[in-house]
């Protein structure tokens, strides 16, 4: 099969970490018999600097007309620390979860039992932990109209708007997610307050009465939120708005012990986005030490959702396996004999071909 990927390295560590994916696509395509184009484009602060434009025309032209976007991070310090900033890097995601209706964001959280000891809970809490959570990625308080402040400046406001139809879409995603899983769903909601909350559980409701595999229960964000570090791993798939879903899958994303071991994937009308949930560590740009697994766990969901290649993916994560249980990671994982970015990338790369 042949697939055309965009590759947006962005900014900071994004280079070094896309390389490394593509070296363990590369891999998969000599094993499996694939041909895998990449085509790449500027975004974030690098695009900004090079053009003007966090995400250019090129660049979302190149997105529209492939199978799938394989994304770095982005952001850069120049522009954090200017509050006065008009154009931002982040400006760059924003604009092409848009353009790309990309309205759901799906971040499995799973712990590795050779990692156990390195997660912030008890190993007995921690320990067995696979869970997914789909946030509702462009409606929201961060979309919602109108929202500003006052004349004078002392009042602020922002409105969080909801359709039926928005939220009829990623439930309906969550439901078939589950049925493939342990057939639980979790709606995480604040419906005892926001009206916009009741009118997704409301609409869950019904949207559950067609997947009859599938059990539904609610959950107040503020509870999910304890939930999710008193016992994990009684959840299976949570779904939730925009704003929670921010919150609770950076909460969650801690377990594993790593920002690095955690993928994610945007999906909905038109191209899909692969990316790590973490940022752009500009600190450590250039510096080889970033984590480059949750950018190779990305590309295991890309060959998985986008393209339909199931074996492809579990080779990938078998070979991710292998090194954690080798302990051949980097310093965020292995403080002791810290192996570099490139190193963690060539030694999957290699264990896909050897196996």
């Amino acid at each position: 099969m042949e697939y055309n990927v965009a590759l947006l390295p962005g900014d900071g560590i994004g280079p070094e970490i896309t390389a490394q994916a593509v070296k363990i696509v590369k891999a998969v395509e000599k094993k499996f018999g694939h041909k895998i184009n990449f085509r790449e484009g500027l975004v974030g602060a690098a695009a900004i600097d090079s053009t003007g434009s966090p995400l250019p025309d090129k660049t979302l032209d190149l997105c529209k007309s492939s199978d799938a976007v394989l994304f770095g991070a982005i952001g850069d310090p120049k522009y954090d620390n200017d509050p006065k900033a008009k154009v931002r890097p982040e400006q760059g995601l924003l604009a092409m979860r848009k353009e790309l209706g990309l309205y759901a964001n799906i971040r499995p959280v799973t712990t590795w039992p050779s990692l156990a000891g390195l997660s912030p809970l008890r190993e007995d809490i921690a320990g067995g932990v696979d869970l997914v959570i789909v946030r509702e990625l462009t409606g929201g308080i961060y979309f919602g109209r109108p929202q500003g402040r006052s004349e004078d400046g002392k009042t602020a406001y922002d409105s969080c708007v909801y359709s039926r139809h928005e939220v009829e879409r990623i439930v309906k995603l969550a439901c078939e997610m589950a049925a493939k899983r342990r057939g639980k769903v979790t709606v995480v909601d604040k419906a005892n307050v926001l009206a916009t909350s009741r009118l997704w559980r409301e609409t869950a409701l019904e949207i559950s009465a067609g997947f009859k595999s599938v059990t539904m229960d609610f959950m107040f964000v503020d509870n999910a939120a304890m939930q999710i570090i008193l016992n994990p791993s009684k959840f299976d798939v949570i779904v939730t708005e925009n704003m929670f879903g921010d919150i609770l899958s950076d909460e969650a994303s801690v377990i594993s012990g790593s920002l690095g071991m955690l993928p994610s994937a945007s999906t909905g009308l038109l191209t899909s986005v692969y990316e790590p949930i973490h940022g752009s560590w500009p600190q450590a740009a250039g510096k080889n030490i970033a984590n480059p697994i949750a950018t190779i766990l990305s590309a295991a969901m890309m060959f998985e959702m986008s393209f339909n290649l199931t074996e492809e993916a579990a080779a990938i994560r078998k070979a991710v396996n292998t090194v954690i249980e080798e302990g051949f990671l980097t310093g965020d994982l292995n403080s002791k004999n810290p192996k570099s970015t490139s190193e963690v990338g060539e030694r999957i790369a290699e264990i896909i071909l050897r196996d």
